[in-house]
């Protein structure tokens, strides 16, 4: 499960940000149809009364949604550390396992294996130990200390969209072509956002959140 000092895409506990993310939508819904019924009864205060207590709830939503993005900042792990993914449960562990770079007449190229590790110590004795997961779709970036990002040029090795079992790993290499004069480089590992992980209270790819990379 999240907790604080594990480093991850999430600031905040990932069950409670699903749980109030779907109290949200489903409260939403159902402000939406009372208001449309009170408005259809004619009880034009009541209808008023339910918009303001929406807005109200909404003011509130949004408010932590900024204070955790605000609060977050940006991390950048040590050679080898592990970066977590909480989906809920916070299974997947990524981390750089080897670095090599080539240089070119004007780029280098950086060839970078990447480890995904299931953390078995994550999952709960009731889970069948031979259940796959199947990891949700990833974008891979290298950024320089500029802020530049650079996409990938070409993938090998394992899928980073390939299923594990609790203990499980495997190595992707990722191959990226860069300036020569690009410094500072670090790699992004994070979920390709959905329109759901921009609203999303502590996600990473929520507004105005901070990144977690990985040291190359």
């Amino acid at each position: 499960m999240w907790n604080y000092a594990l480093p991850s895409n999430m600031n905040f506990p990932a069950p409670i940000s699903a749980l109030a993310f779907l109290a949200a939508g489903g409260g939403v819904a159902l402000a939406v149809l009372g208001i449309a019924i009170f408005c259809f009864a004619r009880k034009l205060k009541l209808a008023l009364l339910l918009l303001k207590l929406t807005g109200a709830a909404a003011i509130v939503y949004f408010g932590v949604l900024l204070g955790f993005s605000l609060a977050s900042h940006a991390t950048t792990l040590a050679a080898g550390q592990e970066k977590y993914f909480c989906e809920i449960d916070c299974h997947l562990a990524y981390s750089v396992v080897s670095v090599k770079t080539e240089a070119e007449t004007q780029n280098v190229e950086y060839l970078i294996t990447l480890r995904t590790r299931f953390d078995p110590n994550t999952i709960s004795s009731r889970r069948p130990r031979d259940y796959p997961l199947i990891p949700s779709p990833r974008t891979v970036l290298l950024l320089d200390n500029r802020g530049n990002a650079y996409p990938l040029r070409s993938v090998s090795g394992t899928s980073l969209m390939t299923c594990l079992i609790p203990g499980q790993s495997y190595t992707t290499q990722l191959d990226f072509q860069l300036p020569a004069h690009a410094a500072g480089v670090k790699l992004l590992v994070a979920t390709t956002p959905a329109w759901a992980d921009r609203v999303l209270i502590g996600d990473e790819n929520s507004w105005l959140h901070k990144k977690t990379y990985l040291r190359l």
